[in-house]
């Protein structure tokens, strides 16, 4: 039998099978348990995060009172930790090629109803310019799998392109890339390129059902898949975003194997992951989301969210624009410090006026614009940040989870968020959208603790609104 061990460096010891099995009978056991769940209740308050098993208690416990007080516990947290600040982000698809055969994606190697698309690095430059004219900062570049269509060189040509089109007022500051697991080597060339996070959804950490999922290709070998974190911070990278797909599997499973995976990095390297991401499977070219039986409704989406929030107080959480308009409302309130907006799914889809669905890898359900997001979230109550300033501060890894524990990273975030999202409404902001930006501003002003980082940062908004741009602390 194989045992749990979460400082192993083997992804069946540290995701154990039977460890996650006797988690959920030890929740199903509980889960009317009411004074146990007060208890995890009250661990939870000091703001030290949960275990897998304490957590998927608390997930699986129906009562409606108890649920109430885990949701206003993951709204407290958030605020404490995160403010009522947004960062705002956008995916970059450069290339559609892959050879992974996996069932739950339409680029899988089979299907011949899309065309494959591959950048060019005019191309990358194109789509880059259409993103900072529609005013972001910070970038996710995602491609398939394909050691000949997308070597790692083309990754870091990619990179390096990005990085140097500045276009007006633009410039895209942080790269973020989610690209398949790789060796040790390509993660220090990743490094070195200068990327932010380097970001990679399990998919599914049920071993069986990952095999079945992935049936071809070099992502079907779950343990290469599953220990990539641990390569990765070996070659540098310590900022790691883990996810599984939602849907795929039983839900209560992924979630204590996200835990589990979370716990892992803390105990191996001393810093857990830096976001956290859950998205749900959805409609795409050949993919039918209702050929995967473990769907989950939007009000346990929302409880997984909380329960994450509380367990890893400290984590970034990210959701995207397959969630609708509403989805995202509640669960931003519960949970989530980071979202894309304006988004296009597809290989090029920024550069063209007209949304394009050929080269999707997953339908669109919030089709906003970036502008229309950020006046939503404004009018909502928080600040949607453009902010990228740690990464390129060197406050990453376990230095930024030191400053983000003690809560002396709101000193930096919260008037780099003012800084950024006056940026925006100089540069990019329609003039709804730049009126409530500007009240907002001023009204959030007051909430910097400092009198000295105030009145800096008065300054700094003056030297925006004469030309200046990129301050930060």
């Amino acid at each position: 039998m194989i045992k749990y061990d979460p400082k192993s460096l083997v992804a069946e010891e540290f995701i154990n099978d039977e460890e996650i099995r006797k988690t959920l009978e030890y929740a199903d056991a509980n889960k009317d348990n009411l004074e146990l769940v007060d208890q995890i209740i009250e661990k939870a308050k000091e703001r030290k995060g949960l275990n897998h098993r304490e957590a998927s208690v608390l997930l699986a416990c129906e009562d409606k009172e108890k649920t109430k007080e885990i949701y206003d516990l993951a709204e407290q947290i958030k605020k404490d930790f995160y403010g009522n600040r947004i960062v705002m982000f956008a995916p970059l698809y450069l290339s559609n090629y892959c050879v992974n055969g996996c069932l739950y994606c339409p680029y899988h190697q089979k299907n011949k109803n899309i065309p494959r698309k591959k950048l060019t690095q005019e191309e990358v430059k194109k789509e880059v310019i259409a993103l900072q004219d529609m005013g972001h900062k910070r970038l996710a570049i995602e491609a398939g799998e394909d050691p000949v269509n997308n070597p790692i060189e083309y990754i870091l040509d990619c990179i390096k392109t990005i990085y140097s089109i500045k276009h007006k007022n633009g410039a895209i500051r942080r790269v973020n890339v989610n690209i398949a697991a790789t060796t040790v080597e390509n993660y220090r060339k990743l490094k070195e390129a200068g990327i932010g996070t380097y970001i990679l959804f399990q998919e599914t950490y049920h071993k069986e059902s990952y095999e079945y999922l992935h049936p071809t290709g070099p992502k079907h070998n779950y343990a290469y898949h599953t220990e990539a974190m641990d390569r990765a911070m070996e070659g540098g990278i310590d900022d790691v975003g883990i996810g599984v797909l939602f849907g795929l599997d039983k839900y209560r499973y992924e979630f204590a194997g996200l835990l589990m995976h979370a716990e892992h990095l803390e105990a191996v390297h001393g810093v857990g992951p830096h976001t956290i991401s859950v998205p749900r499977v959805k409609h795409a070219d050949d993919i039918d989301p209702t050929d995967f039986d473990n769907s989950l409704s939007d009000e346990m989406f929302c409880k997984i969210a909380a329960c994450i929030r509380i367990a890893v107080p400290y984590t970034g959480m990210i959701i995207s624009t397959r969630e609708t308009p509403k989805v995202r409302e509640e669960i931003i309130r519960l949970g989530v410090s980071q979202i894309s907006g304006g988004s296009r799914t597809s290989v090029g889809g920024y550069a063209e006026e007209e949304r394009p669905h050929d080269t999707e890898q997953f339908d669109v359900s919030d089709n906003r614009t970036l502008d229309e997001v950020v006046n939503w979230l404004m009018r909502a109550g928080y600040i949607p940040s453009f902010c990228t300033a740690c990464y390129r501060e060197g406050r990453t890894g376990d230095r930024f989870m030191s400053l983000c524990k003690s809560g002396q990273i709101q000193n930096c975030c919260h008037p780099n968020a003012l800084m950024t999202l006056k940026e925006f409404l100089m540069d990019y902001a329609s003039p709804d959208t730049k009126k409530i930006g500007e009240e907002l501003i001023e009204k959030e002003i007051d909430n910097i603790g400092k009198e000295k980082v105030k009145e800096i940062v008065r300054e700094r908004l003056v030297k925006i609104e004469n030309g200046e741009r990129d301050f930060r602390f």
